[in-house]
């Protein structure tokens, strides 16, 4: 597939890929809903819980953006039958990546946890969640194989049916384990661990039956089990290291600004993560630009296109903020009603909404941000996005430190550090794309 920069072209990848995303994250609404239900300590162990695990998760997901680049960069190049053997040592590394992960999750989270977590209820809440969601992460890293290529070679339609087929099993079976309804037992956050499990089992599967039967294994030499090369594992690791830290250290930055919310109460957390469930949703739209932006840039650059890559970036941004301006509008003019989608406490309601504001806010700089940031990455130089990244975060970080455990402010004036963020993280990767380093790099 000869990819090009048009506008269509840059919808018809993400387009997939953002409908995919709204599916997977309105499984995340319906499970903080659920939780909502419960009470604040199911809630705050929700956040925790789930965001410690996508800390975990995103080592794999950062390799499989790596691999994804590769992909990318082969595929516009014509080399495809180098592409199955990048898909055969991405599964001999993630198999036994989350077989250590699995191990870690299971025997010294709750060690870790305990360090971090100052409510006895929320520590023992966010245990039960790991306990059941830890056998996840095999399946989990099965997807991210899958996703690498299906997104490298920029055919992308087929990760929204399976993240709706993900996201439909997940919310039939939260209905079910969380409350207990239907003869299910009731297992409140630990149903909802469960439910998630299941239903990213239900996708791995999906995508190996839809693989064997509408791919051409042989144009891309999938699934030989090549002999292990570790040169080629090397090769995949010079780009996918640095995504692998750059992801594991942002997300981690979010699990340590949920930590240090924790300190300022569990009703502060509460709050916390019913913003951060709109907050995900909004940011639905980037993300798929984003990760289009990842596959087109590093296609084009296959191509030896090098002066198409800046103004691709500048028509992406330009489709990112148009898609993202109106789901910002309408969440500020209905934001009350968005919140008690998630409780009916007034109270909560009410002190959610100043942080929502905020959050919106920083939305307006990250639907700029994060294109110019993924632009970056596509390039191949991911060694200058994790030094991008690192950087925005250690500033971030100490900011979230002093509002929150230092001078104790409301829970709003934490959320700041959002904007922060995202200010830093845009002017460091537009100065890098201005400079045209980018275009010396290899692959």
């Amino acid at each position: 597939m000869r990819i090009n920069t048009s506008y269509s072209t840059i919808w018809q990848i993400s387009f997939p890929i953002i409908l995919g995303m709204v599916t997977q994250n309105v499984m995340n609404v319906i499970d903080t809903a659920f939780l909502g239900r419960l009470n604040e300590v199911a809630l705050g162990a929700g956040a925790i819980g789930g965001l410690y695990y996508i800390t975990i998760l995103m080592l794999g997901i950062g390799f499989g953006s790596g691999v994804q680049i590769i992909i990318g960069r082969r595929n516009g190049e014509k080399k495809f039958n180098n592409i199955g053997t990048l898909i055969d040592h991405s599964i001999y590394a993630l198999i036994a990546m989350a077989l250590i992960l699995f191990l870690f999750l299971k025997f010294i989270t709750p060690t870790v946890l305990a360090y971090f977590i100052k409510s006895p209820s929320i520590d023992k809440a966010s245990i039960e969640f790991l306990n059941y969601r830890s056998y996840g992460i095999f399946f989990a890293f099965i997807n991210v194989i899958f996703s690498s290529f299906y997104i490298g070679i920029a055919s992308t339609k087929i990760m929204s049916v399976s993240t709706g087929l993900m996201a439909f099993i997940n919310i039939i079976l939260d209905y079910a384990l969380i409350f207990g309804n239907w003869g299910f037992p009731q297992m409140g956050i630990g149903g909802a661990a469960l439910a998630s499990v299941i239903a990213e089992g239900s996708a791995s599967l999906f995508f190996i039956i839809y693989t064997f039967a509408r791919i051409d294994i042989k144009k891309y030499s999938l699934f030989k089990i090549s002999k292990f090369q570790p040169v080629i594992l090397k090769n995949i690791l010079s780009i996918s290291a640095p995504l692998m830290i750059q992801s594991f250290v942002s997300l981690g930055s979010w699990f340590l600004f949920f930590m240090f919310i924790e300190q300022l109460g569990e009703h502060a957390l509460a709050v916390s993560n019913i913003v951060r469930s709109i907050y995900m949703v909004l940011m639905i739209p980037i993300w798929g630009f984003s990760s289009a932006t990842n596959t087109l840039v590093s296609n084009i650059i296959g191509q030896g296109k090098y002066l198409k890559v800046i103004p691709l970036i500048k028509k992406t941004t330009l489709i990112s903020t148009i898609c993202t301006y109106p789901f910002i509008i309408i969440t500020f003019l209905f934001s009350r009603k968005i919140i008690s989608i998630y409780t009916s406490n007034p109270i909560l309601i009410n002190d959610s909404i100043s942080v929502l504001y905020i959050v919106l806010l920083a939305m307006l700089l990250f639907s700029i941000t994060m294109i110019m940031f993924s632009g970056v990455s596509g390039s191949g130089n991911t060694r200058t996005s994790l030094g991008i990244e690192s950087f925005t975060i250690f500033v971030y970080l100490m900011s979230v430190y002093l509002s929150s455990v230092v001078f104790k402010l409301k829970v709003e004036f934490v959320w700041i550090s959002e904007l922060v963020y995202f200010f830093i993280m845009g002017l460091l990767s537009y100065l890098y794309l201005r400079s045209g380093k980018w275009k010396l790099k290899k692959l």
